[in-house]
């Protein structure tokens, strides 16, 4: 399934094709349909369609479409979030918190009123750098998460679209930006593989990462990060493949295949590039400056890369790309996502907003903010801040005319066929979870990303150890202590040689001077101002990370990593053969 090609074939994008479009005039009215035809009457035509052929999931999608009434329709291109960490019971805080969302006590309540396609579940940990929009928790456990789907999706087969399976999507892409950590296989970063440079590992490790999300019930995720990181941006950071849109690239066709392989729709995001700003769209609009064959050489391969390794979906990102459409954010962009993703760079999945309750996005108010994106090209909104205002919305815009009526059929008819793919592939068993094949791959994975920067390449550590950190990680520093211990290096409270460890936000102020070895467990960007005599880079403090440091630690193992971004006055690696 993931093998697939979504979109045409091309040896290149031109920079011609893009020039000419941007200047031929093309229009960003919102109310622009889409070419694509559909139906034409306000309510589906009685009776039963002929059954679709078993095995064409975009001809079921399609039949099924044809019976659907205005208000299923509209229900189809929501994606909220609710309260609460289960279908049909929850707190009395969730439920006011349900009440002010939707109108409604519990997430099954949402399903059944709004005739939802899809429930995004939310959650976050101190280092998220995606914290500020993620209002509520509804992850606890695997087992929790696993009922909590049953009942969405119990709730969701009533519907009149209910032969298609409920969207349960997440943000699982390992590294600061990790919803479900317990009794799971976390892999290491994004920017980890990328130091790892094996996208057969990075292939490996999401494919196990994958069925372990379809065995909870989840169907997409909102992964992986395509966005090459090209500013030092806080928001994206070790999110990224790295600075090399080639090499990022390849790594995103990787995780692509792997999490598709297990029945889980892959996400592209930010485009068009979320990296190329150091802004953080969580807070405010960040604006690209680049020219747009800038964008289209430096942002877009990873972009590329993964449409070609058949990723069902790309999040269009709170961003605006001056060269493009100036002022305007991409999620409500038609040049970026119809003429632009869809029409020259041959996208013919699904579009996905980021979180409409962003500050980009709430500069209109729900109904029009929906309304805007589906125009602009998406076919999922993500996150509405008001799921009534933006169903009642989006239902009179269709109503009305303002929202074509082709443009609503076209955008449920991916939703729908995305659906019918990924129920082609069965769920793997709750079993599964944390299986040991699942922590080799993992753990492979990681132990080739560690990185020396400073010092002998692959020269043991003098014991015994004593591990430090920077303040609030004495859960890594037990990681990393267990690990060693496991590894035959002695680890003493004090008196030890100094392995220090640095992660997501830390500073100059962070590091120590008498540490023997610095470690960099987010961007190495830190190292630079260490005085340790070795420097090492883990990209990640998960569990898999600290196995790998401490084999490389252990001389058990040697650093083979390469830094897939620049640290001032330091090399890629000390490892020359790397």
């Amino acid at each position: 399934m993931g093998g697939v090609s979504n979109r045409p074939w091309r040896a290149t994008v031109a920079v011609a094709a893009l020039t000419a479009l941007l200047v031929s005039g093309c229009s960003s009215d919102p109310e622009r349909p889409a070419p694509t035809p559909g139906p034409t009457g306000t309510t589906a035509a009685p009776g039963t369609p002929a059954a679709p052929p078993a095995n064409d999931p975009t001809a079921r999608a399609a039949a099924l479409v044809a019976t659907l009434s205005d208000e299923d329709l509209v229900g189809q291109v929501l994606m909220p979030y609710a309260y609460g960490d289960s279908a049909t019971r929850v707190s009395a805080g969730s439920a006011a918190g349900n009440q002010a969302l939707a109108g409604v006590d519990t997430p099954a309540d949402m399903i059944s009123k709004y005739r939802l396609g899809g429930l995004i579940l939310v959650g976050f940990s101190a280092d998220d750098p995606t914290k500020g929009n993620q209002e509520t928790t509804n992850v606890d456990n695997p087992k929790q998460v696993h009922e909590l789907t049953t009942g969405l999706r119990t709730a969701a087969g009533r519907l009149a679209a209910g032969s298609a399976p409920l969207l349960i999507g997440t943000d699982q892409e390992y590294g600061v930006v990790t919803r479900v950590t317990d009794g799971v296989t976390v892999l290491p970063s994004a920017l980890a593989a990328g130091a790892a440079g094996d996208p057969k590992l990075t292939e490996a490790a999401w494919r196990a990462a994958g069925a372990e999300l379809a065995a909870m019930g989840i169907n997409v995720d909102f992964a992986p990060v395509a966005d090459v990181l090209a500013t030092r941006s806080t928001v994206i950071g070790s999110r990224s493949y790295g600075s090399d849109p080639k090499q990022a690239a390849v790594q995103v066709g990787g995780a692509v295949r792997g999490l598709q392989a297990a029945g889980v729709a892959a996400t592209l995001k930010h485009f068009p590039g979320h990296g190329h700003s150091a802004d953080d769209s969580h807070q405010d609009l960040p604006v690209l400056t680049q020219s747009a064959e800038a964008l289209q050489s430096g942002a877009w391969p990873p972009f590329t890369a993964g449409m070609d390794a058949g990723a069902m979906a790309v999040m269009s990102g709170h961003l605006d790309a001056r060269a493009i459409d100036p002022g305007t954010p991409a999620t409500f962009s038609h040049k970026l996502l119809t003429d632009v993703l869809r029409g020259q760079l041959g996208f013919k999945g699904v579009v996905i907003t980021d979180g409409m309750n962003m500050p980009p996005a709430k500069r209109w108010a729900p109904g029009e903010a929906a309304v805007r994106a589906l125009n602009a090209g998406n076919d999922l909104i993500l996150m509405t801040p008001n799921v009534g205002q933006a169903y009642d919305g989006l239902l009179a815009a269709l109503r009305g005319g303002s929202l074509p009526r082709a443009r609503l059929v076209e955008a449920v008819t991916r939703v729908l066929t995305m659906k019918f793919r990924l129920a082609e592939t069965p769920a793997a068993q709750m079993s599964t979870l944390n299986a040991p094949a699942h922590r080799a791959a993992a753990d492979a994975l990681a132990t080739a990303a560690v990185t020396v920067l400073r010092g002998t390449c692959g020269g043991a550590v003098r014991g015994p150890v004593t591990v430090t950190s920077s303040g609030g990680r004495d859960g890594t520093r037990a990681a990393l202590t267990a690990a060693l211990t496991a590894a035959g290096v002695q680890v003493k409270p004090s008196g030890g040689t100094i392995v220090h460890l640095v992660g997501y936000g830390d500073g100059a102020n962070d590091l120590r001077a008498d540490a023997a070895v610095t470690v960099a467990m987010d961007t190495p960007y830190v190292l630079s101002g260490a005085k340790s005599p070795t420097l090492l880079a883990t990209y990640s403090s998960s569990r898999a990370s600290m196995t790998g440091l401490a084999a490389v630690l252990a001389g058990k193992a040697r650093p083979g990593g390469r830094s897939p971004v620049t640290v001032p006055g330091l090399p890629a690696t000390t490892c020359a053969s790397s």
